[in-house]
């Protein structure tokens, strides 16, 4: 089959929050077709890649990406046609080189980025496989543990709850199934236990289709989801994650953190969240500090010994940050979100490091979402052991998890990546 590029069109549609985002499709000559876009998140590091947005307001408010779609029709793929997808690194490598700014600030990149998810695509399907397989090379053996964000924090009426993400995480699941249906018996009954929490009113939710937190503090937010655990016969099975995204709390001015209700230091709040380890299974806790808080970071992987302390907006599946903090001492993982630094070659990269250091990489998907998302399967390609999937709701977190659950009728395999040495509770 000819897996050269024939043609690439692009163009607006919708993501999960009714925002405009690029949808890139790429055309062999052989007549497969790869579709790609770029999702964005509501916790957006100042690091990475640039979107490129039209600005203007009496569309979407200045979010429209018309400019981005151009950019992929009269300047990316005149440059690209007649290359072959299978070429993965010289497509991205092009586009990159094309761009010339260290965050694609030319091109943009959700330009760059749906451009280069639709090739992967079209070269998944130019060998008959689904993109996993085409990552993988060989039969799945076993399937990444997914996670679920079943509390959102942040501001909410009159409640700030710093940290943004409170996660399940069956950890001792013995299927895909059963950590599936976990989370959904856990997530539907904590309606009824922070309604009860609440005197009786019904809880609301949040942006990420979480529940809304019901306190600022994040202990009692633990202990409720604690309690909707053990009402459904779960503690043994289940380990919790935090996703702190403190950039969104940190004041330059002052340099602290809200937290409670209060501002408190760097070292105020990594004691805090030190004192959660030693009461709560937390398996993770994600971005504690702010993205420039290096010494902050590299002062709480020293103290926090109970749990993994991974990078998202500090490190934006950026290789260069990554090895930085690596060799700074400064986290013990990174979650992967390709669009952060804007090519597949780029997150590959990223991955490849870290698990050669030995490092935890969780692929996430963006709190903008869409159906169709490539995280499942780079989750799975990849072998990770673990994927952040969102709340069991909606139809863009419910399709990630579909994959997964379709994967493991389609392969083999009905276990549960190893993780143990990630395990420090």
């Amino acid at each position: 089959m000819n897996t050269r590029i024939k043609s690439i069109c692009a163009r607006q549609v919708l993501d999960c929050k009714a925002r405009p985002m690029l949808e890139v499709d790429v055309y062999t000559e052989g007549g497969t077709l790869g579709r790609g876009a770029a999702p964005t998140g509501t916790s957006v590091g100042k690091y990475e890649s640039f979107i490129l947005r039209d600005g203007d307001k009496s569309e979407y408010n200045g979010l429209s990406v018309h400019k981005a779609a151009k950019v992929v029709e009269n300047t990316i793929a005149p440059k690209l046609i007649g290359m072959d997808v299978l070429a993965q690194h010289d497509i991205d490598q092009k586009m990159i080189n094309l761009d010339g700014t260290p965050d694609k600030h030319v091109l943009g990149g959700n330009s760059i980025y749906s451009v280069s998810v639709a090739c992967l695509r079209a070269a998944a399907a130019s060998q008959n496989k689904h993109v996993y397989q085409y990552l993988a090379e060989e039969p799945l053996s076993a399937i990444p543990l997914p996670t679920f964000n079943v509390i959102n924090g942040g501001r909410n009426n009159d409640i700030t709850q710093a940290f943004n993400e409170f996660i399940l995480a069956p950890y001792h699941a013995t299927s895909v199934e059963e950590a599936v249906a976990i989370a959904v018996a856990v997530y539907q009954k904590l309606e009824y236990v922070i309604s009860d929490y609440m005197g009786g009113k019904k809880p609301l939710l949040g942006g990420s289709y979480g529940w809304v937190a019901p306190s600022s503090d994040p202990d009692v937010v633990l202990g409720l989801l604690s309690q909707a655990v053990a009402e459904c016969g779960y503690t043994d099975k289940v380990c919790y994650c935090l996703d702190c995204a403190s950039s969104e709390m940190y004041d330059l001015k002052t340099d602290t953190y809200e937290l409670k209700g209060q501002r408190v230091s760097s070292d105020e709040l990594i004691d805090y969240v030190e004192m959660l380890t030693e009461k709560y299974k937390l398996l993770f806790v994600e971005d504690l500090l702010d993205e420039n808080d290096w010494d902050g970071f590299i002062k709480a992987h020293r103290k926090l010994k109970h749990t993994n302390l991974i990078g998202d907006d500090f490190i934006v599946t950026n290789l260069e940050r990554l090895q930085k903090a690596y060799e700074m001492d400064a986290i013990d993982g990174f979650i992967l979100k390709p669009n952060q630094v804007g090519t597949i070659t780029e997150s590959l990269d990223a991955n490849l490091y870290a698990q050669n250091k030995g490092l935890l990489v969780i692929p996430s998907g963006r709190s903008g979402g869409t159906v169709g998302d490539i995280v499942a399967d780079l989750a799975l390609g990849l072998r990770l052991p673990i994927s952040k999937n969102g709340a069991p709701k909606s139809g863009e977190r419910l399709d990630k998890l579909n994959s997964l659950l379709r994967a493991s009728s389609e392969n083999p395999c009905n276990n549960m990546v190893g993780f143990s040495k990630f395990v420090r509770f």
